[in-house]
């Protein structure tokens, strides 16, 4: 067993953190910022779109139940990475599809399930691919946000309709009754 970590932005961190919290072989999704030139900053700077960060969530895995290919397949399944800063109504650098890697291991990979990708999507595909950078984590309200709030109006529209995509379509990769009965 060995424990990695993917960095990666596809909107906002609420959608990814709240699939990513329920593939198998996840150990931990924390919400962050990464990308920027500000130190510390805050949610609100960077809503502002002015600090460079992204949004984006680590996922600490173990690759020995999931791969990080798996991990980048569920991330273009969950988001657009055709329209550059954006996400449905959500627009702005903050947004942007971002692949941040941690090893040469992880570009290759990365670039490999890019080039699959094309062949999937209508659009050029957008999404950065870059080293991590320094990251932060972003505030304590924001760890957990839709096991918390799944009656607040954003995450009743934008991140169940996400969540719901990836149960219907990774149901071999979810924790829990589900992908132990498809595994099984």
């Amino acid at each position: 067993m060995a424990i990695e970590t993917a960095t990666l932005g596809g909107g906002c961190f609420w959608c990814l953190e709240a699939v990513y919290q329920e593939v198998k072989g996840v150990q931990g999704v924390e919400s962050g910022y990464a990308g920027g030139q500000v130190d510390n900053p805050s949610y609100e700077e960077v809503c502002q779109g002015t600090t460079g960060h992204a949004e984006v969530v680590r996922v600490t895995f173990d690759d020995s139940v999931i791969s990080y290919r798996e991990i980048l397949q569920i991330f273009f399944a969950i988001h657009n990475p055709t329209t550059l800063n954006r996400q449905g109504n959500d627009v702005g650098t903050q947004y942007r599809s971002v692949i941040y890697y941690h090893s040469p291991e992880q570009k290759e990979a990365a670039e490999q399930v890019m080039q699959e990708m094309v062949k999937i999507w209508e659009a050029p595909i957008v999404t950065e691919l870059a080293p991590v950078p320094t990251y932060y984590p972003a505030e304590d309200y924001h760890q957990n946000y839709f096991v918390e709030n799944s009656n607040q109006s954003y995450c009743a529209f934008v991140v169940a309709p996400k969540v719901a995509h990836f149960r219907h379509y990774f149901k071999h990769m979810m924790k829990g009754k589900a992908g132990q009965a498809q595994a099984g």
